[in-house]
Formats: structure tokens, C-alpha cells, sequence
């Protein structure tokens, strides 16, 4: 599938880097990446002591040093030689906002970013990057085995902006034989007891009408032999109850996408997939957002 000719991968220098440029192995041909630039951004550029114990050799200037360092990883774990790469470091106060300026410049298709799970780090700037990028993102986590998803879980609420989520979900389970997922989250609004009926028989109500929903919806993709898992939200969380919904299922990954009635919108997350970015450090995410016309809105971000 050629879709992301050009992907920037976030790197911070710790063991979470081995572990995100051997899964950013594995993805390159399934995504058609061209082309890889490697980023490292940081308020201080000074290499740490403690990676200056193990490389000694690493006396140039931060940058270069920082470089060096990032190159002899790709080599030793055997990154593409035929993939064109390109590996910069750069000093920056805000780094999420150094990120996104340099995806801009570079025109970037997607970002790569890791997700810790036991690794020290509060893995703020992953979710800010899948909040705030111009571009799709890819967020892989720590612990997985590196692979290709085979269950990917699609959270669908139905609307028309998530039709192209649904063309670009059918387009990865043919390439690579993998089960689609759908999946819907429901509640009971407040004040259901006003209408005479039990919390059980609105929520069935309302699971009726979201099946009425689903069926109009997938009239209108290739794969109408899909099934939709409806999933009671009971309270604990729109973003936990969604990722018990993808482990129960058996997802190893889940398909996102950002909302969009406005060009300015069409960037960024809503607030459901928002819930879910934060909570999930265990399933990798694919969070698919249409490139281009949202550019000239770019600036906006820093504001929100």
C-alpha cells in the first residue's frame, strides 16, 4: 500500500528508541514509506553522562554527537539500506511544538512515535503529537511484539467523517488479510427515568437505534458482511471502556480518526479518540488524518 511516502519517528535517546526503530522495520513496506527522518528534539542538546560513559568516541558537538548516535543504531539494528533516511537533532524550549514545525517543513505523511508502558516516561508527547499533528500517526508501544495487525478495531460513531477512516480500514485488512473490527460505544443519557422506562429497556433502546445506525452506515463501504460490536458505556471512562473492548476482542490494533466538519477540525482528535489516546499504552494506534487541506490551519494548533 502506497499511502505515507514520508514518516518522521521520534527518538529520545533511551531503550524505547531500539525498540521503536525495530517495529518502524517491520511497517515500512505495508505503509510504502520512501523515505524516514529520524528526530531528536531536546531543550539541551549536551549528550547525557551517562550515554557519554558507554560511547566515549562521542566528543563532536551535541548535534553531530546526538546523530552519530542515532545513525549507529539504524545500523545496528539493520535498518533498510535502501531506505532513504535522514537524521537530524535540534534544540528546542517546547518540543512538541519543534516536532510539529519540523513535520511541516519536511512535509511529513506520518509520525512515529513510541508508548511506554514500563520505561520511565509520562508519555505526554506522543499524546500531544496525536492530538495536535497535521498528519497521520503511528503509536507503538513498548512491550508488543513487533508484527502486523490481524484484528483491527475500528471505535465508529457512524457519522459521514468517518467514512474515510472505514476506506482506508477496508484497504489494510485486504492488504493484509486481517479481521475489521467495528466497534460503538453507547450510554444511557440522564434523565432516561423520565420516560417511564428501566435503565436496562432505554439501553436497549438506544443499542437498537445504533444498530439502525450501523446498518445505514455500511451500505456505503465494500465489506457490508461486517458486524458491529455495541459496547454499554456504564461510567468508568469512554477511553477504558473502548481499549476492555479491544483487548476482550483480541485487537492487536486500533484504527482512529480525527473529526472534521471544518478544515481547521479535520486535524484534530475528538474527544472520544482523545480518551482513548490517553489511556492506551498497550494496543499500537493508527491515528488516520486526510494531509493537506488542513495545512493552512497549522498555526492554529499551537493555540489549542
Amino acid at each position: 500500500m502506497k499511502y505515507f511516502y514520508k514518516a518522521m519517528i521520534g527518538l529520545d535517546l533511551t531503550e524505547m528508541d531500539d525498540i521503536l526503530i525495530k517495529k518502524t522495520i517491520v511497517y515500512l513496506n505495508f505503509l510504502g514509506i520512501d523515505k524516514c527522518y529520524f528526530v531528536h528534539v531536546a531543550k539541551n542538546l549536551a549528550v547525557p553522562d551517562e550515554i557519554l560513559k558507554n560511547h566515549p568516541e562521542l566528543l563532536a558537538p551535541g548535534d553531530e554527537s546526538i546523530e552519530a548516535l542515532i545513525k549507529s543504531k539504524l545500523a545496528e539494528f539493520d535498518f533498510p539500506e535502501t531506505m532513504d533516511i535522514e537524521v537530524f537533532a535540534e534544540e528546542g524550549a517546547h518540543q512538541l511544538e519543534t516536532l510539529l514545525r519540523w513535520a511541516k517543513i519536511k512535509d511529513v505523511d506520518l509520525i512515529i512515535m513510541g508508548r511506554k508502558e514500563e520505561l520511565q516516561g509520562s508519555g505526554s508527547l506522543a499524546k500531544g503529537i496525536a492530538k495536535k499533528a497535521p498528519c497521520s500517526v503511528l503509536l507503538l508501544q513498548e512491550r508488543r511484539k513487533p508484527g502486523l495487525p490481524k484484528k483491527i478495531m475500528i471505535p465508529s460513531d457512524f457519522s459521514d467523517h468517518t467514512d474515510l477512516i472505514y476506506d482506508f480500514g477496508e484497504r489494510i485488512s485486504e492488504e493484509l488479510g486481517a479481521e475489521l473490527i467495528p466497534v460503538h460505544l453507547y450510554e444511557v443519557p440522564h434523565g432516561y427515568s423520565k420516560t417511564g422506562k428501566s435503565f436496562e429497556e432505554f439501553a436497549e433502546i438506544m443499542k437498537e437505534n445504533a444498530r439502525e445506525d450501523f446498518r445505514r452506515f455500511i451500505q456505503k463501504h465494500n465489506h457490508k458482511e461486517l458486524e458491529c460490536q455495541f459496547v454499554l458505556n456504564n461510567g468508568e471512562g469512554q477511553g477504558k471502556a473502548l481499549l476492555e473492548e479491544a483487548e476482550k476482542l483480541g485487537a492487536d490494533m486500533i484504527l482512529l480518526g480525527s473529526r472534521g466538519k471544518t478544515k481547521s477540525a479535520a486535524i484534530l482528535l475528538g474527544s472520544v479518540a482523545e480518551k482513548l489516546v490517553m489511556v492506551n499504552n498497550v494496543l499500537p494506534m493508527l491515528i488516520f488524518k486526510k494531509k493537506g487541506e488542513t495545512m493552512g490551519f497549522f498555526e492554529a494548533l499551537f493555540k489549542v
